[in-house]
């Protein structure tokens, strides 16, 4: 097996302190969690006390001073036993890079600490109504009046939206430009006109609350505008990449899960008068899926050692992202079929890690869109083609 020698003995000293995290205070709780469809305030501030919030974050702003590998140890680690419902990860690795790398010191400084003490939640609202993933024709308006935008319209999808005390809204300023118009606005949601909708129901992820999020005039000072204004757009695609590696990093860790839980199962479970496992069936299939995650794992850790770098591009992230969720639905589906009837009842691991597998080619933009991605970077653009269009029928 080929060593994953990106992380160093101090990750791996952390990421005991992970499982052990995970096995006392999350796995215990998870399944009351799915119940309530989302997960209690405690359990955010048990995690911060215990440094898995803000990893990345330097220690000046309340974080642990850490890299993006103390964040995968967490997102591989809640992976590993199935606990999609704390968005952590969302929380510290997509939110809160906003804010420290485009907020200003003010900004940082009241809400990072308290982000990573797991006393402030986060959330960034994105996705709307009329569209998923064409950011640049997003409806709500942030409009300046005086010392204040007031903002106006409907985000939906949005995780952590219950608990949520600020969100990253993504607005429109100048509603006649597309990319050009977009700025990123700081809400807190104490403020007037600031609705949540109810929790939206998900045939998997139950204990990660998602909700619409509604802005009927909702005024903030302009000193809540993140970075400059009209730059949404740009600042919004340069953290995609570390979003989509966020995505990956979690996919592989819960496909290598379901396949242990398989391998576990088919050793123990007798049928025709030998385990499951001394069938060649199902030997070649658990051997296809161990050397299908090999190939992928020697790649996302690649991704992660480049992006540590500062160098993972969009492109790279997308191939992460499309190939590794991917993965992860064909074999959490090839491996709940080794377990019968028994891998259709909620209360197995494989079950809700059925479920929970069909949301990761969806968030953080769909497969259809990192397929985009790709071609473009592959193919000239589209006013060349037709210039050697035309020179090849000249």
């Amino acid at each position: 097996m080929i060593p994953r020698g990106i992380f160093t003995p101090e990750h791996e000293i952390f990421r005991d302190s992970v499982r052990r995290f995970a096995e006392r205070e999350i796995v215990p709780h998870h399944g009351a969690w799915e119940e309530a469809g989302m997960v209690p305030r405690e359990a955010w501030r048990k995690a911060g006390e215990a440094g898995l919030l803000c990893c990345a974050i330097p220690e000046e702003y309340g974080g642990m001073g850490g890299d993006f590998l103390h964040s995968a140890v967490v997102i591989e680690e809640f992976a590993r036993v199935g606990a999609t419902g704390p968005a952590f990860s969302l929380h510290s690795d997509i939110v809160a890079p906003y804010l420290l790398h485009y907020g200003t010191e003010a900004q940082k400084r009241l809400w990072l600490p308290a982000m990573a003490r797991g006393e402030a939640l986060a959330a960034v609202a994105m996705t709307e109504p009329s569209g998923g993933s064409d950011l640049q024709n997003i409806r709500t308006r942030a409009v300046r009046d005086g010392g204040d935008y007031v903002l106006n319209g409907q985000k939906v999808f949005i995780t952590n939206a219950q608990g949520a005390d600020v969100v990253v809204v993504a607005a429109k300023t100048d509603p006649t430009a597309r990319g050009k118009g977009i700025s990123l606005i700081l809400v807190e949601a104490d403020r007037p006109g600031f609705r949540r909708g109810k929790p939206l129901k998900k045939i998997g992820c139950k204990a990660m609350d998602t909700s619409e999020l509604f802005f009927e005039d909702v005024r903030v000072p302009v000193a809540n505008l993140l970075g400059q204004e009209g730059r949404g757009f740009a600042q919004l695609m340069t953290e995609l990449a570390q979003e989509r590696l966020v995505q990956a990093v979690r996919a592989m860790a819960a496909a290598e899960a379901a396949l242990a839980w398989t391998i576990e199962y088919t050793v123990g479970r007798q049928a025709f008068g030998q385990a499951l496992a001394d069938f060649q069936n199902t030997q070649f299939s658990l051997a296809e899926m161990r050397a299908e995650l090999a190939v992928h794992r020697v790649y996302v850790d690649r991704c992660l050692e480049v992006h540590l770098q500062g160098q993972l591009d969009a492109v790279d992230a997308a191939i992460a992202k499309m190939q590794t969720t991917e993965l992860q639905g064909k074999v959490v589906d090839r491996c709940l079929q080794f377990f019968g009837g028994w891998g259709y009842m909620w209360e197995y691991p494989i079950a809700r890690a059925y479920a929970d597998a069909r949301m990761a080619r969806i968030a953080g933009g769909s497969i259809e869109v990192m397929k985009q991605i790709i071609a473009r970077s592959i193919l000239p653009k589209q006013e060349k083609r037709g210039v050697a269009q035309q020179q090849a029928t000249a």
